[in-house]
């Protein structure tokens, strides 16, 4: 009997039920009517007729219009997208946990999302998860520096790195203590959230921010905002491919950011060209970090504060441009390739709801020059009387002894600030 036919049966033979009955009969036809309601809108990728899909809503939505729009035209999603569309990454936490008790690996769908929260599978080189952090502008205090160092000998191998994005990892950590060593890194206020697989990663700024006396601006104020700006907000993650953001606040030591996706370069504006005197951020777009291909000058300008506005609204747009089918087109990069440098920006200005302001010739004073081994030694810093020293790290390893004895340095000869370099 289906659902239509049930109507006429109740109606006639309701005299024939007693009162418990009825309700069980009324409560089936309802739950049949509802079922056939659901069935109708699902569509065939939920399982059901055909028909039209709800559209996405909440914060993934704009990820999986994306990807709907590339199924539309008949193209296939590439793995990494199949893995997110079937359960987003911070979804799976339980299962991590779950993974931890019973000291299991994951298989690679899993491997993808649990990068989400900053562990890396690495085998076949190591069979063990390697765990990347935060360290927004790369600048961390002695407390949680040796905090990390306890955590890679407690957790890990007896070591960490240094990484090319002024970032710490630790390697060697066993399945059993892949939740143990991401908690313990909040506990030192620190967090491994959204490090790798497709997000926004650690937020870098000229490493001698607020102490460097060539610095146009102190860059640490816009990497914080940016960094709290993407833990706070799911729909910012899930994104095509990784995303890189930096901050160059035209100090003595690089911090390479026309290789970012995203480089804000401090400049001077002169007097008399139509805008406020003083430091602008220039917005540089689509480097992509050892391809050789760098970051392209838009030519916009932009007031400091102004700075997260405009990159989380380039990140939206990535997400609603960027390539869900070929990993290796998918960076933003190949959006700008694909449409050009002015269309972009004019949706840009479309998103922010505004016009945006250009450089003209003449506009701009000349940038401070960078060392590229202004890093290393001891330096005089802007404040009197005080200096800040660089050392080497070769190829970024540090034993946990080592990065005690850097700790202990900086807390007693220093303010206890410890700050990484892209170098």
């Amino acid at each position: 009997m289906n659902e239509a036919d049930l109507k006429p049966v109740a109606a006639e033979q309701s005299g024939d039920f007693n009162a418990e009955q009825k309700r069980y009969l009324e409560g089936f036809v309802a739950g049949a009517q509802i079922a056939k309601a659901a069935k109708s809108v699902a569509g065939p990728a939920a399982g059901g007729s055909a028909g039209v899909a709800p559209e996405p809503v909440g914060p993934d939505a704009a990820g999986l219009k994306a990807q709907d729009r590339f199924l539309a035209s008949g193209r296939k999603l590439s793995d990494q997208e199949k893995f997110k569309r079937e359960q987003h990454p911070f979804d799976t936490y339980e299962r991590l946990k779950e993974h931890a008790t019973k000291g299991e690996y994951p298989k690679p769908p899993d491997n993808f999302r649990w990068r989400f929260f900053g562990l890396f599978y690495v085998a076949p080189n190591q069979n063990s998860y390697m765990c990347r952090l935060r360290i927004p502008n790369g600048i961390l205090n002695a407390a949680q520096f040796a905090g990390v160092a306890d955590l890679a000998e407690r957790y890990g191998g007896g070591y960490a790195h240094v990484t090319t994005r002024a970032n710490l990892q630790i390697r060697e950590v066993k399945a059993g203590d892949a939740v143990a060593v991401i908690e313990a890194i909040q506990d030192l206020g620190l967090c491994s959230r959204g490090s790798g697989a497709d997000n926004i990663r650690n937020v870098t700024g000229t490493p001698t921010a607020g102490i460097d006396p060539q610095e146009l601006i102190d860059t640490r104020p816009f990497a914080r905002e940016w960094h709290f700006h993407i833990l706070n907000d799911r729909s910012l993650y899930g994104l095509p491919r990784k995303f890189n953001v930096a901050f160059d606040g035209a100090g003595t030591i690089a911090v390479l950011e026309d290789t970012n996706d995203i480089g804000f370069q401090a400049v001077q504006v002169n007097e008399g060209f139509g805008l406020a005197p003083g430091v602008w951020f220039k917005l540089c777009l689509g480097g992509i970090t050892g391809h050789r291909d760098f970051a392209r000058d838009t030519g916009v300008l932009m007031q400091p504060k102004d700075a997260s506005k405009v990159a989380d609204a380039v990140v939206r747009l990535f997400i609603e441009h960027g390539d869900r089918t070929d990993r290796t087109k998918a960076r933003l990069k190949y959006v700008l390739d694909a449409m050009g440098i002015e269309k972009f920006v004019g949706l840009l200005e479309e998103k922010l709801g505004r016009k945006l302001d250009r450089a003209v010739p003449g506009a701009l004073a000349p940038r401070p020059a960078f060392d590229r081994t202004g890093h290393l030694g001891v330096h005089a810093q802007k404040q009197d009387g005080l200096n800040w020293i660089g050392i080497v790290v070769p190829v970024g390893r540090m034993s946990v002894a080592q990065m005690h004895g850097l700790a202990a340095i900086a807390r007693e000869f220093g303010d206890g600030d410890l700050r990484l370099t892209v170098w």
